[in-house]
């Protein structure tokens, strides 16, 4: 996901619930990882405020609180049926997830079939590259691994952002892959596109590949319209801003 779902105040609920569809589970257990805005309060309040009254079984895993919680994080994961990672910074997470063998837990899981979703941070992780702007200017950032190429996201908001990864893309410092606006998202079975849905009829993903002249091409991907509300309904919080107003303001921080 480029951007949206619960942690930044969509009415639209399509690809949320969507993250539920493909477990293909009746009651499926769903677990939610806020470790890039280091593990908010406001990000675990809003997912369980979305998922609470569905048919799911939801969880939060918070690295930051294991001497309380008393959990195994990995065993945790791995009984999932969903997990779905927040935004925040790309980097600091992974860096936290090398630490736990969560990084390891996570390429367990998506070899086992359990559904791996996340936007933002939480949506690029699992790329060999995107570009976080959470050092303040964008940078070129490595992924996991788990998919082919490249991701950027909240595409049409923050433009500094995009113009990097374009420019990543043409030199090759990052593959080819997609860039996806807020309330967007790509759809992978394995390593391949199943399909790109969205739940604003004005969002967009994109396939940006080098042109071998210094340049890109930019070809717009056909995209589902989810169940939901229309675009003049969608309450929008401003880019990046939820998953940054997490990481400066101490009081959405676990104590």
């Amino acid at each position: 996901m480029g951007g949206g779902g619960f942690t930044m105040e969509e009415r639209a609920e399509g690809v949320d619930r969507l993250i539920l569809e493909l477990t293909g589970k009746e009651v499926p257990k769903i677990c939610f990882l806020p470790t890039a805005a280091g593990d908010s309060r406001e990000q675990a309040t809003r997912f369980q405020e979305r998922y609470g009254s569905w048919p799911c079984q939801p969880s939060v895993l918070s690295l930051f609180r294991l001497g309380q919680d008393k959990i195994n994080p990995v065993a945790h994961l791995l009984q999932q049926d969903a997990i779905y990672v927040g935004g925040g910074s790309m980097r600091n997470m992974l860096a936290i997830w090398r630490e736990h063998g969560i990084d390891e837990a996570m390429r367990t899981a998506w070899e086992r079939g359990i559904v791996l979703a996340g936007l933002s941070a939480g949506a690029m992780c699992w790329f060999e590259g995107g570009v976080s702007m959470s050092g303040g200017m964008p940078e070129v950032v490595g992924g996991i691994g788990l998919l082919p190429g490249s991701l950027s996201v909240h595409m049409s908001g923050e433009r500094e952002r995009i113009q990097l990864y374009e420019q990543a893309v043409a030199t090759g410092e990052l593959p080819p892959g997609y860039a996806a606006d807020d309330y967007a998202a790509i759809v992978w079975h394995g390593t391949k596109v199943g399909e790109c849905v969205i739940s604003d009829p004005d969002a967009k993903v994109v396939r940006i590949e080098a042109d071998g002249q210094g340049g890109v091409t930019v070809a717009e991907q056909p995209a589902r319209l989810l169940p939901g509300a229309a675009a003049s309904e969608i309450a929008h919080e401003p880019y990046g801003v939820s998953e940054m107003r997490a990481l400066r303001a101490g009081r959405n921080r676990w104590e």
